[in-house]
């Protein structure tokens, strides 16, 4: 999310950035998903990318509200000043343009989830489950979720690789050599604190009829029985997913910004 940017400018190079990564990277969450709800795995590519449709427009549409939010509040934040974010002013606008992306995110989600387990296409999935109960379902966890991955994909990196760059100026000479210690800084932030979030959600969006997971509350004690590692269930396989999207990311939104608005960076 660049302050060199409109809002619609930013929405458009986060949709764009969003749907690369998803494309590239939907083996990933499948298996994540799989495993957090105990289901089986398979290698089958049709299963591997079942459910890239609704992943696709889930993360295109989030990661466009996030650039396009994130974007303008570090505006508000800077007030037309010249100068770099503080830490604080970077991780603050990244967790709110998250949890606001969750909003279009949760839902896209539980229809994904939903076709991964059952199959179909996304219209019958949609029309299967299209009642405001199910919609809702898991938005919790999602908006916990979403504002840290926010902060952990567009605010770490740019603050890590600022620090290193200025304090290992010889080793750190480049955004470039710089961009792979963020981007695993970043992943780790993103995955590990939001897993257990994540892992409550997926279990509740697997479960529409509520046989085994009920509310948000329900779902938690009953994961918890299994002991805490439990809730991080999947998560080798969302880490790995998040280490290449965060680099992927960080790496694509300073390539497709110049590309598709150079004149904003002359």
């Amino acid at each position: 999310m660049s302050t060199k940017l409109n809002e619609l400018q930013n929405a458009t190079v986060g949709m764009t950035v969003g749907v690369i990564e998803v494309l590239c990277l939907q083996p990933f969450n499948y298996c994540k998903n799989m495993i957090q709800q105990g289901q089986p795995l398979s290698f089958d590519p049709r299963k591997l990318y079942r459910g890239v449709g609704a992943n696709a427009i889930n993360m295109g549409s989030c990661t466009m509200i996030q650039f396009s939010v994130g974007g303008s509040l570090k505006k508000m934040v800077l007030g037309g000043e010249d100068r770099q974010l503080k830490t604080h002013e970077e991780m603050g606008t990244g967790i709110a343009a998250g949890v606001v992306s969750a909003l279009v995110g949760s839902p896209l989600e539980l229809i994904m989830i939903q076709q991964q387990r059952k199959g179909g296409n996304s219209v019958e999935t949609f029309k299967s489950i299209a009642t405001p109960n199910n919609f809702l379902r898991g938005f919790i966890g999602a908006a916990v979720r979403e504002g840290l991955w926010t902060c952990g994909y567009l605010s770490i990196p740019p603050i890590v690789r600022r620090n290193l760059r200025e304090m290992y100026p010889d080793k750190f000479d480049s955004d470039a050599k710089a961009r792979v210690p963020a981007a695993l800084l970043g992943g780790l932030f993103a995955c590990y604190l939001t897993q257990p979030f994540d892992t409550v959600k997926t279990c509740m969006q697997g479960d529409i009829e509520r046989e085994t997971y009920g509310t948000y509350t329900e779902t938690a004690k009953k994961i918890s029985q299994d002991g805490f590692t439990a809730f991080y269930r999947g998560a080798t396989f969302r880490y790995g997913r998040m280490v290449c999207a965060v680099f992927m990311m960080d790496t694509l939104q300073q390539m497709v910004g110049p590309l598709l608005y150079p004149n904003a960076f002359k």
